[in-house]
């Protein structure tokens, strides 16, 4: 690489870290999406009940979609149900972590922080091996894991 700026910057935004950084950009913009519908649908005049629930709904689908297009290069919309799977795995596993400090009367925006990047690791890694990837997937012959040594 020589200390070459271009080369460390296509290094970096090489394989697996490429995918690991538009994972949490396509996050990014899925969030905005996911929000601004509900907003939408609360300036409309709807329950914020009903809001949520149709903002959470549209904004899973938009994620599904953005996430495993972009991210993935998967196009296969069967794979619907898996990634809802995953999304329930990763939000039930962030509930009992805020539990854990809901329990010693901690702070939980705190609680919520810390558990942010975890629970987003963990999503991608899910997501990778058990909706978008797996053992035939085009991403897995094209990049080296960040998760995993010996490849």
């Amino acid at each position: 690489m020589k200390n070459d700026p271009q080369q460390i910057f296509e290094y970096i935004l090489s394989g697996e870290r490429k995918r690991l950084i538009l994972f949490f950009l396509v996050g990014g913009v899925n969030t905005l999406f996911g929000y601004s519908l509900y907003a939408l649908l609360i300036f409309l005049h709807l329950h914020y009940a009903l809001a949520s629930l149709l903002g959470t709904v549209g904004g899973v689908l938009f994620n599904f979609k953005t996430t495993g297009v972009i991210v993935f290069k998967n196009h296969d919309n069967r794979l619907i149900f898996r990634f809802i799977a995953i999304y329930a795995i990763t939000y039930l596993l962030n509930v009992i972590g805020l539990k854990v400090f809901a329990i010693y009367n901690a702070n939980m925006y705190l609680g919520g922080a810390i558990f942010v990047l975890p629970i987003a690791l963990l999503g991608y890694v899910l997501q990778k091996k058990f909706v978008f990837g797996g053992a035939k997937s085009e991403i897995d012959k094209h990049s080296n894991s960040l998760f995993q040594r010996g490849r």
